[in-house]
């Protein structure tokens, strides 16, 4: 039997999508890398607690009676002991030797915190409309990165330095789920931290139909805002503001999440920190193949 590949721990959250999980976890088990697993459940109500215990005992379990949303990973992080951490979604599982090449990649770059890689979409293994953007991404970049850079990431396709993770905080308990890794990612690079796309990290994809799209644009929209408003200048912040709203439906939803947004204002301008120049005119750079972008719908 291969060894362990003791430098990747991979942390999936998980709420009521019981079989779901057991065909991610069957995928993940099987993998050359043998990598440690952690599965925190977000307070299911449907058996998957105990499907992991009794299927699954390789995996370390950790149960919520409540959902902590995005933070559950920062529960997870805070048990590992490896170098690096995988994340996983309960309806995405990574290709056999991915694990290890995301993990060689970082090895080699210290100043890399985060690899994400190719996401194909199951059944059939077509490309997310997602990897284009992500492959021509604009951003100017250093000579020893290995892949074009980013200033996001994808928390079910992507590996991060658990430094890194730590150093900034993990997820926002503030943001909860729903766009959540904008926040991280811009406050990674704020630090001098670098993120990449490498298209030979597979991750495969089988889209969960057990998902509240309405609420999950809910808190994509208002998270968007709450992020634009918390990290970057007044100018640019107020022009951003206006490209989200304007591109909105006028809708229910849409006016929910604009209230909510509004609605933190308060504890948005006391814990608002401004990025550096740089990574303000990276953002700048990104706004317009986002605006063109098929893959990002959540708030349009």
């Amino acid at each position: 039997m291969r060894a362990r590949d003791e430098r990747v721990t991979v942390v999936i959250i998980t709420r009521d999508r019981c079989a779901e999980l057991a065909r991610t976890l069957g995928h993940m088990v099987a993998l050359p890398e043998r990598p440690e697993i952690i599965v925190v459940d977000n307070g299911s109500r449907d058996g998957t607690a105990a499907m992991v215990a009794g299927r699954f005992p390789r995996v370390r379990l950790l149960r919520s009676d409540r959902n902590l949303g995005a933070t559950a990973r920062n529960v997870a992080v805070h048990q590992v002991a490896s170098p690096y951490v995988a994340f996983c979604d309960d309806d995405t599982w990574w290709e056999p030797g991915a694990l290890s090449t995301a993990a060689d990649l970082l090895d080699a770059h210290a100043g890399l915190a985060s690899v994400t890689g190719r996401i194909v979409v199951e059944p059939g293994g077509a490309e997310d409309p997602i990897v284009a953007e992500l492959d021509g991404s604009p951003l100017p970049a250093p000579g020893w990165l290995p892949g074009p850079a980013l200033l996001g990431i994808l928390a079910g396709a992507s590996m991060l330095r658990v430094t890194a993770f730590r150093e900034v905080g993990g997820f926002s308990p503030r943001l909860w789920l729903g766009g959540e890794e904008e926040l991280l990612a811009i406050d990674l690079a704020a630090r001098g931290w670098w993120m990449c796309y490498r298209g030979d990290v597979v991750v495969h994809h089988a889209a969960s139909s057990a998902r509240d799209a309405t609420e999950r644009r809910r808190l994509g929209i208002r998270n968007t805002l709450w992020t634009t408003w918390l990290r970057r200048p007044v100018r640019d912040a107020l022009r951003r503001t206006g490209v989200v709203v304007g591109s909105l439906p006028r809708d229910t939803t849409s006016a929910r999440a604009l209230a909510a947004a509004v609605a933190g204002l308060p504890w948005v301008v006391r814990e608002r920190r401004v990025v550096p120049r740089d990574v303000e005119e990276g953002l700048r750079l990104l706004e317009e193949p986002q605006r063109r972008s098929v893959a990002r719908r959540y708030v349009g």
